[in-house]
């Protein structure tokens, strides 16, 4: 057996192959530039107006000055104004500023007067209008390589004329889940569609599949997994039981152990191994047992298999809630826990068969092996569920 840092440690050594693909920008949420992104153009491409109000004119701009109406520009207009001294036009928000324009001045700074705007505040030259590419200039690098695409990733883009980007391709993955109990309707089966949730919450498209506990059928199913996909996620099975045959299965496939077994609490039979630049998890068959292995050890390998550096959850140190007290046991936990109002509560139900306490959880408190025992108040390290 080894440590969680070991453990984690194999995991972060792993670097499968990356693939680019080219996506529309409207498709790309969750995915990550394998390129770089040079902008196109000039960002504002012209003059904007950085409010609805008036384009003046040259001319004297104190509070009392009168400035002649002559026409108005609207956003998207194409209107072009020769502003003599003491003229304006009307003007909206991201309207493109006549060239002959000094200022713009809000609506609020101004009354009407009849065919003129009387100004009631000094107006400072320049003032409301944005510079021609004052956010991004022609070929300058707008996005680099290794960016994950997100809702303002792609306004951004397509803000630039962007349609289509280039980005790591996501791996193909599968859930196999073990048990004779399972296929024939002895007790439900939460792991697979729990697994897939999981999946789906970073955006990936997964089946599942049940395997019987013999183990032709085991090495059967595992090896056309393996050949249609880049991860695979087996749950159960991989203990040391009569019926566990998934060891067996995947060493006769020639998958190579990295690890096997780490000292923790819950999801000591861990099995990690790779082949061909493929993943292979067997997690236990216990369901938050699994889950909790899911998001320590898998979701690094999945991130990692798409470009991703922000790999492992979010991590923080955070005071205990009042009442709670963890002791120090002989292997590493990772207790279901929840953040509120800036301390974590531990939660009642650690037992690594139950899910109760895992549908109200939205975090895991991480305590090392032989830690000194915490209690209320103390900092404890906080990993923050997706």
């Amino acid at each position: 057996m080894i440590s969680v840092e070991e453990a984690k440690s194999f995991i972060s050594e792993f670097s499968p192959e990356l693939n680019s693909v080219v996506l529309d920008v409207s498709e790309s949420a969750g995915y990550v530039l394998s390129n770089d992104v040079h902008s196109p153009i000039d960002m504002p491409p012209f003059l904007q107006s950085a409010m609805d109000g008036y384009a003046l004119g040259a001319g004297v701009k104190n509070a009392g000055s009168l400035f002649k109406l002559i026409g108005e520009v609207s956003a998207g207009s194409s209107m072009q104004y020769e502003l003599k001294e003491g003229e304006c036009v009307r003007i909206s928000t991201g309207a493109p500023v006549p060239e002959s324009a000094t200022s713009v001045v809000q609506q609020e700074w101004i009354e009407k007067d009849g065919d003129g705007v009387l100004l009631q505040r000094e107006v400072a030259e320049m003032m409301h209008i944005r510079p021609k590419g004052e956010q991004m200039k022609t070929a300058q690098l707008a996005l680099e390589k290794g960016t994950l695409i997100t809702p303002g990733t792609i306004g951004f883009l397509q803000m630039l004329g962007i349609t289509s980007v280039n980005v790591f391709a996501k791996p193909r993955t599968t859930v196999l889940v073990t048990g004779n109990e399972l296929k024939y309707g002895q007790i439900y089966e939460s792991n697979s569609q729990m697994l897939i949730s999981a999946l789906e919450r970073e955006g990936f498209s997964s089946e599942s599949q049940c395997i019987s506990d013999s183990l032709d059928e085991t090495i059967e199913t595992i090896g056309k997994a393996m050949e249609a996909n880049d991860l695979i996620i087996i749950t159960g099975g991989i203990s040391v039981g009569d019926h566990d045959h998934v060891g067996t299965a995947l060493a006769k496939l020639g998958v190579e152990q990295v690890f096997y077994k780490v000292v923790q609490k819950p999801g000591k039979p861990l099995f990690f191994g790779t082949k061909e630049g493929k993943a292979v998890f067997a997690l236990p068959g216990n369901p938050a047992a699994s889950l909790t292995c899911f998001y320590e050890y898998v979701l690094p390998v999945l991130r990692n298999f798409y470009g991703r550096t922000d790999n492992s959850l979010q991590s923080f140190q955070l005071p205990l809630a009042p009442q709670n007290s963890i002791k120090s046991l002989g292997r590493a936990q990772f207790l279901k826990s929840s953040v509120t109002n800036g301390v974590v509560e531990i939660l009642e139900g650690q037992s690594s068969a139950m899910l109760n306490t895992f549908a109200l959880a939205n975090a895991l408190v991480y305590v090392k092996a032989n830690c000194e025992a915490k209690s209320a108040g103390d900092l404890v390290e906080v990993h923050l569920l997706p």
